[in-house]
């Protein structure tokens, strides 16, 4: 019987998504497939892969955003995306879907024609990389004719690549939108991603009822989506919303066994 995981974007808010796997492994739920997008398509890989909680926290841990050599120079966006091509490598040697120890789905949005992309064999990096690309922030990757960036842009929420192949879903949604102040929206930079938040947010809930399981952490907009300084407890929120999502399943947990995915 297959599950299929669904990570969703949220920059650097996807680090929830490794404390929820920390959790359903405990639980005993190992997912056969997964489908990611942006932060979703990062973690995703990452665990395919085969990297355990703790590989995918160091990873998070070494990134870098923010520093000299990571700026684009005539490239456009604040920083150039295949500079974080060999951290990926070091814990994803071998640059292929082929080599995933589970079958990986993941979007990216191509900007000169305007459609949605998914990868799901050959080259492994550069994908990862393009659906990450926050725009504006990142520059876009060129795969073969293709100029790509965030996934997001288009499918945040990628139950759809996986369905028809699992019988169970779980999906981890890191994107809630919760109610603000006029005074949580001091600078422009807030008014855009609030708007980003609202458009997303729309085009996912439709999604949730194909999910057996859905977490949802609480408080996700108390974290910015591209500051790596809250890991820890961004990590924690996702452990306990996973956590209270399986105990809250039909099937309450008095054995691995027990559970009804």
């Amino acid at each position: 019987m297959n599950t299929g995981l669904v990570l969703s974007g949220g920059g650097v808010r996807g680090v929830a998504h490794i404390g929820a796997i920390k959790a359903l492994e405990e639980y005993g739920i190992h997912p056969t497939h997964i489908a990611g997008t942006s932060a979703g398509a990062v973690v995703g890989a990452l665990y395919a892969g085969g990297c355990n909680w703790e590989e995918m926290m160091d990873f998070f841990r070494r990134v870098q955003l923010f520093t000299i050599k990571k700026y684009a120079r005539k490239k456009p966006g604040f920083l150039d995306t295949l500079k974080f091509y060999d951290l990926l490598k070091e814990y994803l040697p071998e640059d292929s879907f082929e080599t995933l120890k589970k079958p990986l789905y993941i979007t990216a949005t191509n900007l000169l024609d305007g459609t949605l992309k998914v990868f799901n064999k050959g080259e492994l990096i550069k994908p990862i990389l393009a659906s990450a690309a926050i725009p504006g922030i990142f520059a876009p990757v060129k795969i073969e004719a293709g100029y790509y960036v965030d996934g997001g842009t288009l499918n945040v929420f990628p139950v759809d690549l996986i369905k028809m192949y699992c019988e169970h879903i779980v999906g981890i949604y890191v994107n809630p939108l919760e109610k603000v102040k006029i005074e949580d929206l001091k600078h422009s930079y807030n008014i855009m991603e609030r708007a980003y938040q609202i458009k997303i947010a729309s085009e996912s809930m439709s999604k949730f009822n194909d999910c057996n399981l859905l977490i949802r952490p609480k408080n996700m907009s108390d974290y910015s989506t591209l500051s790596l300084k809250n890991i820890d407890p961004i990590f924690r929120l996702g452990y306990e919303a996973a956590l209270e999502a399986i105990n809250g399943l039909p099937v309450h947990k008095s054995s691995q066994s027990s559970m009804p995915i």
